[in-house]
C-alpha cells in the first residue's frame, strides 16, 4: 500500500507541470529529424529555461522504496539520438565550457558538446517520465526524488551551460549547412561563433 502522503505530492501542480515540460523536452530531442536545425535550436531556446524553472520549484521528495528504479534509456537509444543531434549541428556542436571545476583556477579551456549535453539531460528525464507514467505512486515518488537529485547534482548545470551555447547559435544567425573542408570531427569542432564568443581566434591569447 502506498504511503498516505505520496498521493498529493506526486499529483501536485508543480510536479504535473514539470512532467509536462519534461515530456515536451524529450519529444523535442526525439523528433530532431522532423524539423530544420533552426527550428530545433529555436525550440530549445524556449524549452530549456522553462524546464529549469519547473525543476527549480519542485518540492523536496524522500525515497520510500528499497529497490532501485528501472532504467528505460538504453545505450543504443542514447547513441542514436546523440548521432542525430551531431548530424544536425555539424561543426557547431562544440562550445567552450566556462563553468567547470577543472578550469576554475587554471589556465586551460574545456570544450563541451551541445549534443552530448542535450542527450544527457534527455536520459534522466526520459527515465523519470517513463517511471512516472506507470502509475505506481511509490515508483512515481522515487523517480521524482531521483530526478530532483540528478537535477541538483548533474543535469541542472548542464542545462544552463548548453542554454548559453544555444543562445549564441541563434543570435549569431548560425549557418547549419555542411560545407566541404569545414567540418572538424564531431564534438571536436571550433566554429567561428565559438571563437567569437570567447573573444579570440588566437590560441596564444588564451594564456593568462
Amino acid at each position: 500500500m502506498s504511503d498516505s502522503g505520496i498521493h498529493p505530492l506526486v499529483y501536485s501542480k508543480n510536479v504535473v507541470e514539470f512532467v509536462t515540460v519534461a515530456n515536451e523536452y524529450c519529444a523535442t530531442i526525439e523528433n530532431v529529424a522532423r524539423h530544420t536545425p533552426q527550428e530545433n535550436v529555436s525550440k530549445l531556446q524556449k524549452i530549456l529555461p522553462l524546464l529549469y524553472l519547473k525543476a527549480a520549484v519542485l518540492p523536496e521528495v524522500e525515497p520510500v522504496m528499497d529497490e532501485e528504479l528501472e532504467k528505460f534509456v538504453s545505450e543504443l537509444d542514447y547513441s542514436t539520438l546523440h548521432q542525430k543531434w551531431l548530424q544536425l549541428l555539424h561543426r557547431n556542436d562544440s562550445y567552450y565550457e566556462v563553468f567547470d571545476p577543472n578550469i576554475q583556477f587554471g589556465e586551460e579551456t574545456v570544450t563541451a558538446s551541445i549534443s552530448e549535453n542535450l542527450v544527457d539531460i534527455y536520459q534522466d528525464l526520459k527515465d523519470f517520465i517513463t517511471s512516472y507514467s506507470i502509475g505506481n505512486e511509490e515508483v512515481m515518488n522515487d523517480s521524482l526524488a531521483e530526478c530532483i537529485f540528478h537535477f541538483k547534482e548533474f543535469w541542472g548545470q548542464q542545462l544552463v551551460n548548453v542554454l548559453r551555447a544555444v543562445h549564441m547559435l541563434l543570435v549569431n544567425n548560425t549557418d547549419f549547412s555542411e560545407e566541404e573542408n569545414d567540418e572538424p570531427a564531431p564534438g571536436k569542432g571550433n566554429p567561428k561563433w565559438l571563437d567569437n564568443f570567447w573573444g579570440t581566434n588566437e590560441e596564444d591569447d588564451l594564456d593568462v
